[in-house]
C-alpha cells in the first residue's frame, strides 16, 4: 500500500486555512503541519520534509511576498519539494519568480478560480508528479510582456494552444480531452513543436516539455 501524500500548509487567514487542510485530508493527503507566517512554514518543511507545500504569497510577517519566499527558501534546500502558492493576486513578477528556471514541480492558482476541491486536488497531483499547475490568467500575465523576439512564431495556432495546456500542466490524455481530438492528433502537435522550437530528441520527453513551456513562458 502506498503512503499518502504529506502536505505543510501556510495561510494567513484561519477560516481558509482549515478550509485548505480540509479539503486536502478528504483526499487522502496528510497535512502534517498548517501554519500562518512564512517563517513557520520554512521550518515545518525543514522538519517535515513533505511532498508538497501549499500556501499563500502575501503572509506575516511583513504581508508582502513572504510566501513567495519562503517557496524559495524551501526549493532550494530540497528542490524535489513539489510547491503550489494560492493567491488572490495576479502579478507576472511573482509566477516568474516562482517558476524561475524550471516550472517542474510548481503551480500557481488563483483562489478565486479554484470552483471546486477536485482541482485543487488534480493540481497537487500534478505538481507531485513534477508537471506543472499554472492558472491560464497567469499563463496570459506571463505571455503579454514584452518580449525583444517572439521564439514561437513559427508554431501554427493550434499547436501554441496545444503548449498553452501544457503549461497548464496538462498531460497528452488530458489536452486530447479538452480539445476533442485524438491522443494521436495531440502527439503529432507535440512532435511539431519540439521540432519547431529546437528541442533535441536525445532529451527526455519530460525534460522536452518543460523547456518547451520554459520558451512558451518566455525564460
Amino acid at each position: 500500500m502506498s503512503q499518502p501524500l504529506r502536505a505543510v500548509l501556510g495561510e494567513d487567514q484561519p477560516i481558509v486555512r482549515e478550509g485548505i487542510a480540509a479539503i486536502l485530508r478528504s483526499a487522502g493527503v496528510d497535512v502534517v503541519a498548517s501554519v500562518e507566517n512564512a517563517v513557520d512554514l520554512v521550518r515545518a518543511a525543514e522538519e517535515h520534509r513533505p511532498d508538497v507545500v501549499i500556501t499563500d504569497i502575501r503572509m506575516p510577517p511583513t504581508l508582502e511576498a513572504d510566501g513567495l519566499g519562503a517557496v524559495r527558501t524551501i526549493r532550494a534546500a530540497r528542490p524535489e519539494t513539489a510547491v503550489i502558492v494560492l493567491s488572490q493576486f495576479l502579478d507576472a513578477s511573482y509566477a516568474l519568480d516562482l517558476v524561475g528556471d524550471d516550472p517542474s514541480g510548481v503551480g500557481y492558482l488563483l483562489k478565486e478560480k479554484v470552483a471546486s476541491p477536485q482541482l485543487l486536488i488534480d493540481a497537487v497531483e500534478r505538481v507531485v508528479a513534477r508537471d506543472s499547475a499554472l492558472d491560464p490568467d497567469v499563463i496570459s500575465a506571463l505571455l503579454g510582456r514584452k518580449r525583444p523576439e517572439d521564439p514561437l512564431s513559427a508554431l501554427t495556432r493550434k499547436e501554441r494552444e496545444v503548449l498553452a495546456l501544457m503549461a497548464e500542466g496538462h498531460s497528452n490524455t488530458g489536452i486530447a480531452e479538452r480539445l476533442f481530438v485524438s491522443v494521436a492528433a495531440i502527439e503529432r502537435h507535440v512532435t511539431g513543436i519540439f521540432l519547431k522550437l529546437g528541442l533535441s530528441q536525445t532529451a527526455s520527453g519530460r525534460h522536452r516539455r518543460v523547456l518547451a513551456v520554459l520558451r512558451y513562458l518566455g525564460q
